[in-house]
């Protein structure tokens, strides 16, 4: 009977993409293993289709929040609770992999069957306490990708390799190109939006950026983001001169990745699709000011990450009444980083790109 194996990392996208080389160091290790990622909703969908997967279960747990709130569909969210705790327990899983280290993933570690539970000790809210088998404790400093490959080393992956695959839609792009196709030049990627508003960079500078890399390379200037981040993007292109388009709102996971794969480059914060841009193989100027690029900068070679070395940063707070780490980075700098990914290309090459069961597309990137 193969050997069954449950991941858990649930959110956020960022850190669901940065544990995607730890599952394919697992299934190298294990090729007749079953494993099961446990994810919440918000980051499911890069890991669908996905070829070292062979069951994803999903936490609607925001959904599940917001009927409790509202008082409303608390019928659906016990009955789909349920189904997922009966799924979790119905077959005993030989080793469970606690990745997130936070009383929501403990809580499903404590759950699930298994005579081992594995992840670090000493993680937040007591976590570990679900543990049976417990890594020492992480450095905060240590990249997350390397921290989660550790895990996939102790059991017995060689962890060297630092693989990014992702399944798209047939066709990446989702027929959004004849937005672009009469333009000439580069696709540049915009994506200014972030959930932090101590990681923005002034709409005023994304304005300045976008206009001098549409005169000077005659770029096609691309901008994404979720629908909450319209507003933002709005101000940015009010204060172009140059035209733009703008996507917020009408893509998908999948469909920006089919983005990002196509893209020349990427300007990003830090933010969960940096890492999307990154994992696809585009090359990404990251602007970083409150967090640390040591911690959570892209992966890969190729990329450019930008940060003012102030006796403050980082100091990951999301409110500051004067956040200069970020209103400080000039326009120029970003300019001169885009200019030299560009000259230099793809080092390696765009990803291999192939189909898979005639229903989508296989990015497969070695970082």
């Amino acid at each position: 009977m193969a050997e069954r194996i449950l991941l858990i990392k649930l959110s956020a996208l960022g850190d669901v993409i940065q544990t995607l080389p730890t599952l394919e160091a697992i299934r190298a290790a294990h090729p007749q293993a079953e494993i099961t990622w446990l994810v919440e909703e918000a980051a499911a969908p890069v890991l669908e289709d996905h070829p070292a997967l062979d069951e994803l279960l999903i936490s609607r747990r925001q959904t599940w929040l917001a009927a409790c709130r509202r008082g409303a569909a608390l019928r659906t969210a016990r009955l789909e609770i349920r189904q997922l705790v009966q799924a979790l327990r119905r077959c005993p899983f030989d080793l469970v992999i606690d990745l997130q280290g936070l009383l929501k993933s403990s809580l499903w570690t404590f759950l699930a069957r298994s005579p081992r539970k594995i992840g670090f000790d000493q993680t937040r809210e007591l976590s570990y306490l679900a543990l049976s088998e417990r890594l020492p404790p992480y450095d905060p400093d240590e990249p997350a990708v390397r921290r989660y490959l550790r895990v996939a080393q102790h059991l017995g992956a060689s962890g060297e390799t630092v693989r990014f695959r992702l399944a798209l839609p047939a066709g990446s792009g989702n027929g959004l190109e004849p937005l672009w196709a009469d333009k000439t030049g580069p696709l540049i990627i915009l994506h200014p939006g972030t959930r932090w508003e101590t990681k923005h960079w002034p709409p005023t500078s994304f304005a300045a950026l976008a206009d001098a890399l549409a005169g000077e390379m005659h770029a096609r200037i691309v901008f994404t983001g979720s629908p909450g981040d319209r507003s933002l993007i709005g101000r940015i292109l009010s204060a172009m001169r140059k035209p733009g388009i703008d996507l917020s709102g009408r893509t998908d996971l999948k469909t920006l990745a089919g983005l990002f794969y196509q893209a020349d480059a990427a300007v990003t914060t830090d933010t969960g699709p940096m890492h999307l841009a990154a994992a696809v193989g585009a090359p990404v100027v990251a602007l970083f000011g409150p967090t640390a690029p040591w911690r959570t900068g892209p992966v890969g070679c190729g990329h450019r990450v930008l940060r003012l070395d102030l006796a403050c940063s980082p100091c990951f707070r999301r409110h500051c009444s004067t956040p200069e780490c970020m209103s400080h980075l000039e326009v120029d700098d970003v300019l001169t980083a885009v200019r030299g990914i560009l000259r230099q290309g793809r080092l390696h090459g765009r990803p291999t790109l192939k189909r898979h069961a005639g229903a989508v597309d296989i990015i497969d990137h070695l970082a």
